[in-house]
């Protein structure tokens, strides 16, 4: 049998939009973006957010009770601004945690793809995950920081939009719904999506409302 988390939170009130924020110019550049501050979206980033924003607003209509939570990071925010436009709500009330944020990269963050590959070989694991670097942060540790948010978010009242990141969030989703626990990652992976995508998670149960078009798989 495999293995699952034991770190599931008790029972969500509500139900959770997870996305992904739209690509960027490291993306576009295939530089590894880790938890950088701010990585600002491309044209195709933001025709992402466009899509999701559009979306979003089939499923929940016009002014929707949504809590608006979102990653620091300056791409999580321009894609959050955009899907607000959609929706009709206000950026401005949109609260923001640093347990959301993209797995630590350490020395290898900023850095391009293929220098690093050179020289330690391949970062992208099967499944589209990244190698933790030497000096960065472990899967474990990621679902340690978002287990944190889901257990101090699991009572508030009402549905929840979550932009996030391609790692955190997918190691999220995997915490959320109880997923198995990858034996050499040591930690739930839930299934990747494209950038701009969006997946609701209620009663601990997993959709797709929305499927983006985004190339970059961490």
């Amino acid at each position: 049998m495999d293995a699952r988390s034991t770190d599931i939170p008790a029972l969500r009130k509500g139900r959770d939009f997870v996305a992904r924020h739209g690509e960027t110019v490291f993306n576009a550049a295939h530089r590894l973006q880790g938890d950088a501050a701010h990585t600002p979206l491309t044209r195709a980033g933001f025709a992402q957010a466009d899509e999701l924003g559009r979306a979003l607003r089939g499923v929940l209509g016009v002014k929707p009770a949504l809590t608006l939570w979102s990653s620091p990071t300056g791409r999580a925010l321009q894609t959050l601004a955009v899907i607000c436009e959609h929706l009709e709500l206000d950026w401005h009330d949109a609260r923001t945690d640093p347990r959301l944020v993209e797995i630590h990269m350490g020395s290898w963050g900023g850095r391009y793809y293929a220098d690093v590959v050179d020289e330690v070989g391949p970062v992208m694991l099967p499944g589209g995950t990244l190698k933790p670097s030497p000096d960065g942060e472990t899967y474990a540790e990621i679902a340690a920081r978002v287990g944190g948010w889901l257990v101090d978010t699991a009572e508030d009242p009402g549905d929840r939009l979550v932009i996030m990141h391609g790692i955190s969030s997918r190691v999220m989703l995997g915490v959320m719904t109880g997923a198995a626990i990858d034996p050499v990652l040591g930690a739930p992976v839930a299934k990747g999506l494209p950038q701009g995508s969006v997946t609701l998670v209620e009663n601990g149960r997993a959709t797709v409302p929305h499927l983006g078009t985004g190339f970059a798989p961490a």
